[in-house]
């Protein structure tokens, strides 16, 4: 990767990408922005230009944790600190690695010299580095959920503690929160969510003119970076000049009464939780009106404020797509009629003229182009540094991509069904003791939680287990010459606390499509029971993969992945009819788990057959002769049972008379049954606590071989 950054202002469209990092510029207080798209759109491109932008800042001299010199943190660990003259340096962009530890991001503290010799000797983290600059964070959605909850407290407080044992190390810690996410990938936490000041969401331009032009910047930048950023310098030093100018003017800038009743009427309407959107969407609307160079706010800043600020904080579920009614916003505001304008001022420092026939940015309120070069006509462009930008091909993950059909000419498809309404299920977790990653399923070894025990640590200590490091040490006391009241510790002393929480499972989903199932009252609570569990599934931090069979054969409809609303999407549009190849659903689950041990060998999966237990098609080639699609589908579920994985099974069967099916299929996968109406927390059936897997490996061995037989 070259030193030389791509230019911001060199950035092919992405107008409401680039104006939500502007205002952020000008006034940190918005509260970052998290960036919502498809691979291959600039977000990262964007990002990490924007730090050559940002005013430098000033900080103490020698100071590891910025502090700045007229105003120095009193309880900095490299304090105290008198006032004075400091040394200016350009703005941090610190990027959060996705698998990064604990210790990365809030600093480590050396254990043994704190018992030792009572030295906080502290190393600091991520969180040191980005204060008075902005942290960045990557595929922000997949980041492990102790890491938010650091992000969390660190935002909130605007300070990071570090806490061991009873030593504790504290320093100021306010950064611009930006983060860029892939929603197939799945969705974030409300908490985190509700963090990020603004969102926008960028797709790829179709459009064959701003697509070429996203190619040639790229070559050029990529052919000689130096030169590249040397020609896009006289348009950065614009930009940089008209955000100091934006900074300057901000105080200046009055919200008057109008503009904070549209503000509150646009957060009530539109019933978002709690009021820190009221906030964000004033601070916004005053970093437009300051962008403009104006120091009073209007309502198109109100506008432009809720539709940054406003999307991704009125989703009342998973399933919800983020977005805005834009005509009802426009209705709201109506009602409250604008201010007397103010003369207009001077025009601050603006960037080069859009017009012509580049399609300008339109970044400012006035369609000023955000002092960015000429663009091309077009919707946003491709991410000029992925290697996916450039090929257009299918992916496969994409709700609106065509998924082949495994089913036969045969079958008789029907209109797809709306599912029921969700309700709260019961819990299904898979048994033992697992190490997969953090969640909130199934019992786990993990780094957070209840302290179980102790071992020696693993590398670096990070919980430490006093008591267990008391009495490794105290043995050796006499021996090591211990004069005084303290301990003398030694590195081999050191224990680290085992803890036990909980995990995230892969929620495999086999689903019934047959004509069997097709009725349509029927189908309906199928999905709603499935959409249920899958809002369980994204509370719990899974992974998820849906697999329905119909006609002649068993389709992966969605591999396994963290986005539980593409999932869901998946059910809504699935059509029903034709034979039921019970067999094949049971192979094919069999198939993807094999494969995702390989992948993930640490996440456990949980296998949910949602069927009525009818098997009337193979579906399958290799069977014996005058094997029966039941006898396939018995020995097909014996397979799974035998090789330990977790299952349960959601009996779709109704109405006054019974075949059991469903039971029989429990019975030979070594899991429990439940009924739909079972399925539900408040029923009286009571709450599986558990999923059971085969009764022992021999027994299913045996089980299998007697069957056989």
């Amino acid at each position: 990767m070259s030193s030389v950054p791509f230019p911001f202002t060199a950035v092919v469209g992405q107008t409401d990408l680039r104006l939500a990092l502007l205002l952020n510029a000008v006034s940190p207080a918005v509260g970052g922005v998290l960036v919502r798209g498809e691979k291959g759109t600039a977000k990262s491109t964007a990002v990490r230009a924007l730090s050559a932008l940002l005013p430098q800042v000033d900080v103490v001299p020698g100071c590891r944790f910025s502090c700045a010199p007229g105003a120095p943190d009193p309880a900095c660990p490299d304090g105290p600190h008198e006032p004075g003259a400091g040394a200016a340096r350009p703005a941090r962009m610190v990027e959060l690695p996705v698998g990064a530890s604990e210790d990365r991001l809030v600093g480590a503290l050396d254990i043994e010299r704190a018992l030792s010799e009572g030295v906080k000797a502290f190393e600091p983290g991520l969180l040191a580095d980005a204060h008075r600059g902005i942290l960045y964070v990557d595929e922000v959605n997949l980041l492990h959920d102790h890491l938010i909850d650091l992000l969390l407290d660190a935002a909130a407080m605007g300070a990071s503690y570090v806490e061991r044992e009873g030593v504790s190390v504290r320093h100021a810690a306010r950064f611009l929160l930006v983060g860029t996410m892939n929603p197939e990938e799945g969705e974030l936490r409300p908490q985190l969510l509700d963090r990020f000041g603004l969102t926008v969401e960028v797709a790829a331009s179709r459009e064959p003119a701003q697509r070429v032009e996203v190619v040639r910047r790229r070559l050029a930048y990529e052919d000689d970076p130096a030169a590249f950023a040397i020609r896009w310098a006289d348009e950065e030093h614009e930009v940089r000049a008209r955000v100091v100018a934006a900074r300057a003017l901000l105080p200046q800038v009055s919200l008057g009464d109008t503009a904070l009743l549209q503000i509150a009427a646009a957060c009530a309407g539109f019933e978002v939780d709690g009021m820190r959107a009221d906030i964000v969407m004033a601070r916004t609307a005053t970093a437009l009106a300051a962008w403009a160079g104006r120091t009073s706010v209007r309502k198109e800043d109100v506008r432009q404020a809720a539709l940054l600020a406003l999307p991704h904080r009125r989703r009342r579920n998973p399933f919800d797509a983020p977005g805005l009614d834009e005509e009802m916003l426009d209705r709201i505001l109506d009602g409250f009629p604008d201010e007397e304008p103010e003369p207009e001022p001077d025009p601050e420092p603006q960037g080069p003229d859009d017009g012509g026939d580049g399609g300008g940015d339109g970044g400012g309120p006035d369609g000023d182009g955000g002092g960015v070069p000429p663009q091309h006509d077009g919707p946003p462009a491709q991410e000029a540094d992925s290697p996916e930008a450039a090929p257009d091909t299918p992916d496969t993950t994409r709700e609106d991509a065509p998924q082949p059909s495994a089913q036969g000419s045969g079958a008789a498809e029907q209109a797809p069904v709306a599912a029921a309404e969700p309700f709260r299920t019961k819990v299904l977790s898979v048994p033992g003791l697992g190490e997969g990653a953090a969640g909130r399923r199934s019992r786990a070894r993990t780094a957070h939680g209840r302290t179980t025990g102790s071992q020696r640590p693993r590398g670096h200590l990070t919980k430490l287990h006093l008591a267990a490091t008391v009495h490794a040490a105290a043995p050796h006391q006499k021996a090591r010459g211990r004069a005084g009241r303290g301990l003398v510790i030694r590195k081999d002393d050191l224990r680290q606390a085992t803890r036990e929480g909980r995990e995230g499972n892969l929620v495999l989903f086999v689903v019934d499509a047959s004509g069997s199932m097709a009725a349509r009252q029927r189908m309906g609570a199928v999905k709603g029971a499935v959409m249920s569990l899958l809002l369980d599934a994204y509370q719990r931090r899974d992974k998820v993969g849906l697999i329905t069979f119909r006609g002649s054969g068993a389709e992966l409809a969605l591999p396994p992945t963290s986005s539980v609303d593409a999932a869901a999407a998946r059910l809504e549009r699935l059509p029903t009819g034709g034979r039921t190849p019970l067999a094949a659903g049971l192979l094919k689950a069999h198939e993807v788990l094999r494969v995702e041990r390989l992948r993930d060998p640490s996440r456990r999966p949980l296998l949910v057959v949602v069927t009525d237990g009818r098997a009337t098609s193979a579906g399958v080639p290799g069977g014996r002769p005058g094997d029966t699609p039941r006898e396939l589908s018995g020995r097909s579920a014996r397979l799974l049972a035998s090789e330990g994985i977790a299952s349960v099974v959601v009996d779709c069967e109704s109405g006054p008379v019974r075949l059991g099916l469903a039971g029989v299929l429990a019975a030979d996968l070594g899991a429990p049954a439940v009924t739909l109406d079972g399925l539900r927390a408040d029923s009286l059936a009571g709450l599986v606590k558990n999923v059971r897997t085969a009764v022992t490996h021999t027994a299913s061995l045996d089980s299998v071989s007697r069957r056989a037989a």
